[in-house]
């Protein structure tokens, strides 16, 4: 079956819509959905801009953003000037283990929140309290689902 390259790019642009939704910048979204469409694995930051018919310096920022979430990665091509950026494998189980600490983090900071309201059974404190238990809950299964994925990755591919 031929690529329909209207039909690749629309859902690219629509997986771009819903990132940006779930509170993705939408230029790094936008890009991060042109790398992972792309066929031989990468693009230089002008293939990105005429893809997406957008500026270098938008290109520039979202690839930076990209690559802070370690789910955009640049590699140099010998004989080039020009960078090629890539989704590297398991960026998607790099960029969650990434956000561990910020749970924690977060976690702590409930904590601290609900004692210096003092009164334990206030409306305020139980929110927090049930914040504190989520990302909790979420730093210590985050270890066994990465796993878990990891095996039925494997398993897909035999």
């Amino acid at each position: 079956m031929a690529r329909d390259e209207h039909a690749v790019r629309e859902a690219a642009e629509q997986s771009a819509a819903i990132l940006t939704a779930a509170g993705m910048p939408k230029m790094p979204a936008r890009v991060l959905m042109a790398l992972t469409v792309a066929e031989d694995g990468g693009l230089t930051a002008l293939e990105l801009g005429d893809v997406l018919g957008v500026s270098a310096a938008a290109i520039s920022g979202a690839v930076r953003y990209l690559q802070s979430l370690a789910i955009v990665r640049r590699v140099s091509r010998p004989g080039s000037r020009r960078d090629r950026y890539e989704v590297p494998p398991n960026a998607w189980l790099a960029s969650f283990a990434q956000e561990r600490p910020v749970y924690r983090a977060l976690a702590d900071l409930a904590d601290s929140a609900s004692n210096a309201i003092g009164d334990q059974t206030s409306t305020a404190a139980l929110r927090l309290e049930e914040m504190a238990s989520f990302y909790r809950f979420l730093d210590a299964r985050l270890p066994g689902l990465m796993a878990e994925w990891e095996k039925d990755r494997d398993e897909q591919k035999g």
